[in-house]
């Protein structure tokens, strides 16, 4: 593809290409900081409430990783073997993500809040034999443990990077919380055959070399999307697809200087986006990570104020939590200098209200776990779009085609099915060919061109719009919910003859799931006795749980049954257009 007008429109500091790629380990971003900016803050780590957090240099971070590349070692890992982490954003994940690279293994990050059925099939499908992960997660790890074939469970503690006396205080303060909500406590028996994080990191061990990787064939991650059947699967990302992304993003915040940045590390390193945009592109600059197992408003805005962190990734709903709290004005967040939002649309007013507040230029980005994941972004101090994802980041090229034959271009303004390509797309999905088939095309030049199942058009100056979803996915806070997945349970309840999900606006989560339900002849249920069902009997993740739930005489179908989740959308759009403004 020759016509790319996006070009015309870079800011003057964004170069329009990296080219050539530099060929290396994903692992070489952090030798590069260490080796330039040893003493520099690497980890800043809080927890929520806690007066005190625990930071590493660079210098120590490298010496962590090194250490527990040699454990991995000792536990029988292998170049090219799956590792598991099952970690809030905590020094254990950014030392064992490193540490696996370093040796050529492969890191498959997990969410931490799956349910038993979702973490199971994830593990298993990775073959992963050795996971990490904290003593608080360890009842669900421990009922998966089994039957995902789990050899290694590693357990650390968030006490483990605390600093003293917290490290000594703090266990009392997490047992009171979880014995008051309910969860077992200790959460690790003492009989459990389990590796001690900290005691395994005392221990004396053989040097483990560097290994030599391929970057453009070796997989540095798995790193797992639903697919359109619920069925979630690992996107295979290589050391180059990863690196070039960090690349990419990192040349869209000119304004970055090596060594003196900091990132506020909420968004999760375990989804694409927390991976490269906060931790990897952070490593990229030597910048300071400041991590927060999870956001909670109040301790983040203090942390913000005494850390000081320049960049801000996040979703549109921290943006406009932290913009209509009360407590805002107390707090300093002047530090602040550029918020890249994605995962939902972001409202102009929010980034508005946001910049006014902070002084940070909020842009919104694109992207797909399958594009490592960046692939537009409005630019950050240039001409910004409302509505619009942006422009394509340097190298990526982006057509708009037909939606029922890609090789056919469709014209600037008319919409079709948005397909990409450049460095950052993955190798395919691991086990998977026929639906890497499915989603990766071959031009007659050899391109590789990725099908989003997005439906976009791009205007004259090459700013992309999303416009619908090819596929019927829906996105709450940057994750993937999956119709059929909770269908599939809905049709279990004894009460339910058809269901359907759909996703709606919303202006905290960008999606709100909405569940559709014709009760048998003759039964009663309420909204509250469906969610009960999924989350309580079926354990279902909260994000999936439906946020409404809408009793009805009839679906409207096909003539073979097949139900039309579009019109329950337009329907919607109508009801919502009717209301006018909230």
């Amino acid at each position: 593809m020759t016509d790319r007008p996006w070009l015309d429109h870079y800011p003057d500091d964004v170069p329009k290409s990296l080219e050539p790629y530099t060929e290396r380990s994903l692992y070489s971003l952090l030798t590069d900081a260490v080796e330039r900016f040893p003493d520099r803050p690497a980890i800043a780590f809080w927890l929520p409430g806690a007066p005190a957090g625990k930071t590493l240099s660079y210098r120590e971070l490298g010496a962590q990783v090194d250490r527990f590349s040699r454990v991995l070692v000792s536990l029988g890992i292998q170049k090219g073997d799956r590792v598991g982490l099952i970690l809030p954003n905590c020094p254990h994940y950014v030392i064992a993500y490193y540490a696996a690279l370093r040796i050529g293994a492969v890191v498959v990050g997990n969410n931490p809040l799956y349910t038993q059925r979702e973490l199971s099939h994830q593990l298993k499908d990775a073959g992963i034999e050795v996971a990490i992960t904290l003593d608080v997660l360890y009842p669900l790890v421990a009922s998966v443990r089994e039957e995902a074939g789990l050899r290694e469970v590693v357990v650390g503690s968030v006490t483990d990077y605390m600093p003293f006396p917290l490290n000594l205080l703090a266990p009392r303060t997490i047992k009171k919380h979880e014995l008051a909500e309910g969860h077992p406590w200790p959460p690790v028996p003492p009989d459990a055959k389990v590796r001690w994080w900290k005691d395994l990191m005392r221990g004396s061990y053989p040097s483990a070399p560097v290994a030599e990787v391929d970057p453009k064939n070796d997989i540095a991650g798995l790193i797992y999307t639903g697919g359109t059947t619920g069925l979630s699967k690992g996107a295979m990302l290589t050391h180059s697809n990863l690196i070039s992304n960090v690349l990419q993003g990192g040349a869209w915040f000119p304004g970055l200087v090596e060594g003196q940045e900091g990132v506020m590390c909420i968004i999760p390193f375990f989804h694409s986006y927390g991976m490269t945009v906060g931790m990897n592109i952070g490593i990229s600059k030597a910048a300071k990570l400041v991590l927060m197992p999870q956001f909670q408003l109040e301790p983040t805005l203090k942390v913000i104020q005494k850390e000081k962190p320049t960049l801000f990734p996040g979703v549109p709903r921290l943006y406009i939590a932290i913009n209509e709290a009360k407590e805002t004005p107390k707090y300093d967040l002047k530090s602040l200098k550029a918020c890249l939002s994605g995962a939902a649309p972001l409202p102009l007013a929010v980034a508005q209200k946001f910049q006014s507040i902070t002084g940070a230029a909020v842009a919104e980005g694109y992207g797909l776990t399958e594009t490592s994941p960046i692939t537009h972004a409005q630019p950050i101090y240039g001409k910004r779009k409302e509505g619009s994802i942006g422009l394509p980041v340097p190298d990526t090229d982006c057509r708009i085609v037909d939606l029922d034959d890609w090789t056919k271009d469709m014209p600037a303004g008319e919409q079709g099915e948005l397909i990409l390509a450049g460095p950052q797309i993955m190798q395919g999905y691991f086990n998977r060919p026929e639906e890497t088939e499915g989603m990766i095309k071959t031009a007659e030049d050899g391109t590789r061109w990725l099908l989003s199942g997005d439906i976009a058009k791009m205007d004259d100056e090459g700013y992309f719009y999303i416009v619908d979803r090819k596929k019927d996915m829906i996105l709450v806070s940057g994750f993937n919910v999956y119709p059929t997945d909770i269908e599939q349970v809905l049709y279990t309840h004894p009460k339910v003859q058809k269901a359907t999900v759909v996703g709606i606006p919303d202006e905290k989560t960008g999606e709100a799931v909405k569940a559709y339900i014709v009760l048998k002849e003759g039964e009663t249920a309420t909204a509250d006795e469906i969610t009960s069902f999924l989350r309580d009997e079926n354990g279902l993740t909260g994000y999936k749980i439906p946020k409404f739930v809408q009793f009805r005489d009839s679906l409207p179908e096909t003539l073979v049954g097949k139900v039309l989740r579009r019109v329950l959308i337009d329907e919607e759009k109508s009801k919502a257009a009717a209301a006018g403004p909230s």
